[in-house]
């Protein structure tokens, strides 16, 4: 930051003006682009959804495009203007800016607008993202359900303003900062899901019939699930909390917690697997504890003195692609439990499925605390450079210097 102190010191002794949005740039509303709109190898447009949700903060390229007509109608961001969203079902992604460095005008639909200014515009959105801008927009960001703020409004909002050469600067650092953070991320991940495939790989590998017949010194019978396991639905709680709000988790369709509640209906040392529901089919879950067991989940639980049901869940779990393959065709997707009892399960010796069960539970320890570990680090290093964003964005103001 020591060029930027020499460039301040040179250039605004006396600290730093802020000014409202308004008064360093125009906006300008977009018009009703809706998704069904779209259509291939049209004229670019964005919408404003797709601007918190499908963008960076910056793009030279629309991901949708829209009739020449409907092109030649709507309202336009030029390149170098700044697209904001206003218009989000939360306070997070209100106001996200996009810099348009296309080459051409894009349209834009409604809940956004263009913001033409002759500040630099990737400055303007570092700002815009920053604690100070952010901490304003409980002024002029409306609504409980659908969060909205009017382009008059978010005219309202103050920035600090040095000369263009200091905003040049400070672009250029946090882009560089930004750039080197996207690298250490992106490593982290792929770290992270390398770790997840080398879990998954040695997981198979012990569970293959090979291998358990090894271990077990004898064939190892294979049989239907049906056969050695229950296989039953839950129901929907009468009040559904949020996660570790109540005494029990709730699991139903999908990879992660639904809820929790108040009272259980399935005891600990229990399989699941949702029966129902869009990206869910082929996740399988273990859970240790009591827990109510929701309407779109089944429930598995070994009927057999001499079945681990630790073991099924490894089991089941190295199936996964073979429970999405017995999803329904059409609608909404489902898996039926009578094609799941017809799943063919390696029975070893209760023995063996116990190494099995120790083998895999401390790789599995290890593994959770890296991937537990890992998501952690990459938050630490946004948090460190959103930290160094807004200390960089912080000015002395003018008004307060000179006082």
């Amino acid at each position: 930051m020591g060029r930027i102190d020499e460039m301040i010191q040179r250039l605004c002794p006396d600290g730093v003006e802020y000014k409202k949005l308004g008064e360093v740039g125009i906006f300008t509303r977009g018009t009703g682009i809706q998704k069904k709109d779209f259509i291939e190898n049209g004229k670019p447009c964005i919408h404003y959804g797709q601007i918190y949700t499908r963008y960076g903060m910056s793009a030279s390229e629309a991901i949708s495009s829209i009739s020449e007509e409907q092109f030649a109608r709507a309202k336009k961001a030029e390149p170098g203007d700044v697209i904001f969203a206003i218009t989000s079902e939360n306070i997070e992604d209100v106001c996200t800016p996009l810099v348009w460095e296309g080459d051409t005008p894009v349209a834009i639909s409604g809940h956004s607008c263009a913001f033409h200014t002759k500040e630099n515009p990737r400055y303007i959105a570092y700002c815009v993202l920053g604690a100070q801008f952010q901490s304003q927009k409980s002024r002029i960001a409306r609504g409980i359900k659908v969060i909205e703020t009017k382009p008059a409004d978010l005219a309202q909002a103050e920035i600090p303003v040095p000369p263009i050469g200091i905003q040049r600067e400070i672009v250029r650092v946090l882009d560089s900062f930004a750039e080197l953070e996207a690298e250490l991320e992106a490593e982290l991940e792929a770290e992270l899901e390398a770790r997840k495939a080398q879990y998954a790989h040695y997981r198979d590998e012990l569970l293959s019939r090979e291998n358990l017949e090894a271990m077990a010194g004898a064939a190892v019978e294979v049989v239907a699930l049906g056969s050695i396991a229950s296989i039953r639905t839950g129901k929907k709680p009468t009040q559904i909390d949020a996660v570790g709000v109540s005494e029990y988790p709730y699991v139903n369709a999908g990879t992660t917690l639904s809820g929790s509640t108040g009272g259980f209906n399935t005891e600990g040392d229990t399989v699941t697997t949702p029966s129902r529901g869009q990206g869910g089919i082929g996740f399988v879950g273990y859970q240790r504890d009591r827990f109510w067991c929701g309407p779109l989940c089944y429930r598995i639980c070994s009927t057999d003195e001499d079945v681990s049901n630790r073991y099924l869940f490894f089991v089941l779990q190295s199936m996964s692609n073979d429970i999405v393959a017995l999803m329904n065709e059409g609608g909404t997707p489902a898996v039926n439990a009578k094609d799941l009892k017809q799943l063919d399960v390696p029975v070893p010796p209760l023995s063996v499925q116990r190494q099995v069960v120790d083998i895999l539970d401390r790789f599995d320890a290890l593994t959770t605390s890296l991937t537990d570990g890992l998501p952690a680090e990459i938050e630490a290093r946004r948090q460190q450079y959103e930290y160094y964003r807004d200390r960089l964005l912080d000015f002395p103001c003018k008004e307060e210097a000179t006082s």
